[in-house]
């Protein structure tokens, strides 16, 4: 009896010690997952971050994403500064730049591009404008143009046009609006002669006879459009997270790459199965009122071009800065090297020597 009364207190030990291990168990795995909140504009060349949440690769890295949708690029960059999300992914801005120059930002991979070849930013004139004449770049001296904010992307662009096109920027009135929706409302209304905009919501106003295509930024020229950015904090106390944070974005820009970045022996791009799936995640994003088939080729028609492996052009984000100082968008004080960290991904390339 002494031995069968030993015996069962041996097996409500272990059994005891079993159940703990399985609830220790549970309770690390419950655990395991970072939950991150990433900021991010709902446009094709945020297809990198749908198609990593979508097919797993933010999960397999044991990351939970909270996706935030912004109306314009400037205000992601100050909700990582203020800690209200962690990561952000949109175009750079003089704002961005100086907070990044202040030490807040760091700049850890790319987002999308400008590359000749590709469809990016439309220019994009308004009714009455072109019917006053207003047809081509040289046109832009005495006109307006819509911008989100003084410093945006779209200033940096009209800026390089005008560089381009030999036109001088001082001539040109320069609208603030404050977010996208209300650019598109300004050029419909005729409230300004132009915007410069991404393709998803140029194309159908050009397609309503709401504006005139002028033409594509990318016939112009080229440049590092955007970028995957944190705060300087979370870079240096959470560099762990934030390298398994990029190995996952990594793989949702090889996908996107590989979906819309082919083109055949003369150049013309090319669509297969691999574009339509990606293009299907991507649509539930960008197009969500549209019917599944028109919104995978509006999202085919509207991919900037991006790195496959997320690398940064880093020689042009320094030019980038160096025309906004002259512009006094950006402290003449911010060094472009403090605004990047390079070590979360490997082969950057035009690195300034």
């Amino acid at each position: 009896m002494l031995r069968l009364v030993r015996a069962l207190a041996r097996f409500d030990m272990v059994a005891t010690l079993g159940l703990a291990l399985l609830l220790l168990a549970g309770v690390a795995s419950a655990r395991a997952n970072d939950k991150v909140a990433v900021g991010m504009l709902r446009f094709v060349s945020s297809g990198p971050l749908f198609l990593a949440m979508e097919r797993g690769y933010f999960r397999d890295q044991g990351i939970d994403i909270e996706p935030k949708f912004f109306e314009a690029a400037q205000p992601i960059a100050v909700a990582v500064v203020s800690g209200d999300i962690d990561y952000g992914a949109t175009a750079f801005t003089g704002g961005f730049f100086n907070l990044a120059g202040a030490g807040q930002l760091k700049i850890i991979a790319a987002q999308s591009k400008e590359a000749k070849g590709y469809e990016g930013n439309a220019i994009l004139v308004s009714n009455a404008a072109w019917d006053k004449g207003f047809r081509a770049l040289k046109d832009f001296g005495g006109k307006s143009l819509g911008i989100s904010q003084v410093g945006s992307s779209f200033h940096y662009q009209i800026g390089q046009l005008a560089r381009v096109a030999g036109f001088d920027l001082k001539t040109v009135t320069l609208r603030p609006l404050q977010s996208l929706p209300n650019m598109v409302a300004a050029l419909k209304g005729n409230q300004v002669d132009a915007i410069i905009i991404a393709p998803h919501l140029a194309k159908p106003l050009v397609n309503a006879n709401e504006a005139h295509l002028l033409g594509w930024y990318s016939d112009y020229d080229e440049y590092q459009f955007g970028g995957l950015f944190t705060a300087t904090k979370t870079a240096k106390d959470r560099r762990e997270l934030t390298q398994r944070f990029v190995r996952a974005y990594q793989k949702g820009a090889a996908d996107y790459a590989d979906a819309f970045m082919k083109k055949d022996a003369a150049g013309a791009r090319v669509f297969d199965a691999a574009s339509d799936a990606a293009a299907k995640i991507i649509t539930k994003y960008v197009y969500p009122a549209e019917a599944e088939d028109k919104g995978v080729a509006l999202v085919k028609a509207s991919a900037f071009p991006a790195d496959a492996q997320a690398r940064l052009d880093v020689s042009d984000i320094y030019n980038q800065i160096a025309w906004m100082k002259a512009e006094k968008l950006v402290d003449a004080k911010v060094d472009p090297a403090t605004t990047l960290d390079l070590e979360f991904v490997d082969g950057h390339f035009n690195l300034p020597k």
